[in-house]
């Protein structure tokens, strides 16, 4: 019997180790375990941030319109330029889907899920020519499986990250193929899948640091070296920074600056105090995060990563652990170098190298970006862990092979119930919210997130409570201002949005959209001057936005210069059209100046038609009566209950 079950048992290994000799059962395993554990993912709504690039989002909804969202900023309307982000394959792969989904939420989180699948066997393929098969099978399965990922995956807008990744992980597939010396044929495809990645997300800029990582690890690379290196390998170089210098200038157009000028939500405070003292905390949740994803949010503003002001334990223990790190790392890099099926030292300083560098971008190390963290940040830069991951694990199977696979099927097994149960999380707004304020309430998006639901809903007070709290917890954040005081607009409370928006102006006076939201709450009151002093600004800062440029028509025409007013509108007309009662008035304006009196008053009763807002009923039935001279159309004009707010 005891015999019986020793063979039983060295059969179960044979079989269970399958997949490390054979490459078709390793990607087959792979691709099922990526698929299957985001399958609940597929019911999945929109949620957060897919709403306003998404479903609100009408440039992406039909192919005529998707042209000109190609050159405009990544976020719609009027936040665009602020965020600093422009990612056209994006834009293109969603406006894309929308079409041929017919707007299908499950269409879109299928693309996310066959986008993980890919990524997973490209993961696996690019780690076969690095490591042994039995690495990069364990590194593979564990990056497949990771929760980590899951805002990446089960969010829509998270195909980015997966895009990208895809581009990437290919250009890098070609690039280890190509042999020693790199042709004209290899540059070009790394140079189209670079400009691919870059276009979908802009962590792809570090594929040349990715390629020099790769080919420093195959063989040891020194000063004497270089020569000939960049002899064999200079063509890809060349071809990648021209890519780059085009798709900068090309980002430069666009949205005015190569990075993001915003500083993380809630923690301006990095521009004018040492980063080091917060940075050394967040080191301490990536690794939290990859060894025990257990506490997993969508928000990791101030609040739940402190802003810190010195040194204290926490952060003085991050520093010495990624001290630590870093140390052990340059131990390992002196370890024999990277070879196809044979396992070295040298995989773990490689794994944490790679990290280093696909996560600059969004470190705050050399420049602030728009996050402290971000989960679904970490997507590509997990490769690098993985394979150090994968490693670690053959190095023990070496001595304890049982207990390897123990390991590996525990965390396979712990890390697929994570993810099942966490993908249900992002199904909506109302959900992903309800679950940010139970898990993080003193989070200050989560405050701004909840205010918002709540004002979108009518429901005032609520709202504005949340907002206080969410100021409180993260300052008078630009975006947020003006978020709250659109909400508030569209309420038709408008002294308490001007109050709010004056704010945003005065603390960020270079950005044009406070000043636009002004010039909209004048037009709305009829106030001409005041329209044209914020039309003005606007304009002196983002010349291409065509509403301000009706407005500023409409503005000058009710004061009489109908010279000005006609240059404003054929610059308007250049940008395009738009449907608000002011734009009517300025052709009021016209036909009286031109003594039409008739076609002036049709085009009042026209404008009339078209204005949706008690509060402009009321400013243009003063204007119908004090300059057409036309009978009031309100028996009694409305008045508008304003509450007040201040941050």
């Amino acid at each position: 019997m005891d015999r019986a079950d020793s063979a039983f048992r060295r059969a179960f290994m044979r079989k269970l180790a399958l997949p490390m000799r054979d490459r078709r059962a390793a990607y087959l395993c792979v691709g099922l375990l990526a698929g299957l554990i985001y399958a609940n993912s597929l019911p999945n709504e929109f949620a957060y941030d897919d709403h306003p690039i998404v479903l609100n989002n009408s440039s992406v909804h039909s192919l005529a319109d998707l042209p000109a969202a190609l050159v405009s900023p990544y976020w719609p309307g009027g936040y665009g330029r602020e965020l600093g982000l422009w990612r056209p394959v994006t834009t293109a792969l969603i406006g894309v889907t929308w079409v041929a989904g017919g707007g299908s939420a499950f269409v879109f989180h299928a693309v996310n899920v066959v986008g993980h699948v890919v990524v997973s066997l490209l993961v696996l393929a690019l780690l076969f020519q690095l490591l042994s098969y039995a690495a990069a099978f364990a590194a593979a399965l564990v990056f497949a499986a990771h929760p980590v990922h899951v805002e990446a995956v089960a969010n829509i807008v998270g195909v980015s990250e997966i895009v990208s990744a895809i581009a990437l992980l290919s250009a890098c597939l070609v690039h280890v193929r190509s042999g020693k010396r790199s042709s004209w044929r290899a540059a070009l495809l790394i140079g189209a899948l670079y400009a691919f990645g870059f276009g979908a997300k802009e962590s792809a800029v570090t594929l040349p640091g990715i390629i020099l990582l790769i080919d420093a690890a195959r063989s040891r690379l020194t000063a004497r070296d270089l020569p000939q290196y960049l002899s064999d390998r200079w063509r890809p170089y060349l071809v990648m920074f021209l890519v780059s210098m085009a798709l900068l200038a090309a980002r430069f157009h666009i949205i005015g600056s190569l990075a993001s000028p915003f500083a993380p939500v809630g923690a301006e405070m990095l521009e004018e105090i040492p980063r080091i003292w917060t940075l050394s905390e967040i080191w301490t949740h990536y690794v939290r995060l990859w060894v025990f994803p257990l506490d997993l949010s969508a928000d990791y503003s101030p609040g739940v990563i402190p802003i810190s002001l010195g040194w204290g334990a926490a952060n003085l223990t991050g520093l010495l652990l990624s001290l630590l790190v870093l140390g052990i790392s340059l131990v390992a890099w002196r370890r024999p170098d990277l070879a196809k099926g044979v396992d070295t030292g040298k995989t773990a300083a490689f794994g944490v190298v790679w990290f280093v560098i696909t996560i600059s971008p969004v470190s705050n190390t050399l420049f602030l970006s728009g996050v402290l963290l971000a989960e679904r940040t970490l997507y590509l830069p997990s490769v690098g862990l993985a394979a150090a991951t994968g490693w670690v694990l053959v190095r023990v199977a070496r001595h304890h092979p049982r207990w390897a696979w123990v390991v590996l099927i525990v965390a396979l097994l712990a890390s697929s119930v994570r993810v099942v149960t966490r993908n249900p999380d992002w199904k909506d707004n109302p959900t992903i919210f309800t679950v940010m304020m139970r898990d993080y309430p003193h989070s200050g998006r989560s405050q701004w997130a909840m205010g918002d639901q709540f004002l979108a809903r009518g429901q005032v007070s609520e709202g504005l409570r949340s907002f206080r709290r969410a100021t409180d917890l993260i300052g008078t954040n630009y975006t947020m201002m003006l978020n709250i005081g659109e909400r508030l607009m569209a309420l038709e409370r408008y002294a308490a949005a001007e109050s709010l928006v004056r704010h945003a102006a005065a603390e960020t006076p270079q950005f044009y959209n406070a000043h636009a939201l002004l010039a909209n709450i004048r037009a709305e009151h009829s106030d001409a001057p005041g329209t044209e002093a914020h039309a003005r600004t606007s304009l002196g800062i983002y010349d291409v936005d065509p509403r301000r440029h009706h407005l500023l028509a409409w503005a000058l025409a009710a004061q009489g210069r109908l010279d000005e007013a006609r240059a404003a509108r054929e610059r308007a007309e250049e940008l395009g059209q738009a449907t608000f009662w002011q734009q009517y008035m300025y052709k009021a304006y016209v036909s009286r100046a031109a003594g039409d009196s008739l076609a002036a008053n049709a085009v009042v009763d026209s404008a009339w038609a078209r204005v949706s807002t008690d509060t402009g009923r009321a400013s243009l039935d003063s204007v119908r009566v004090a300059e057409f001279g036309l009978p009031s159309l309100l028996s009694s004009p409305d008045t508008v209950d304003f509450e007040g707010y201040s941050p």
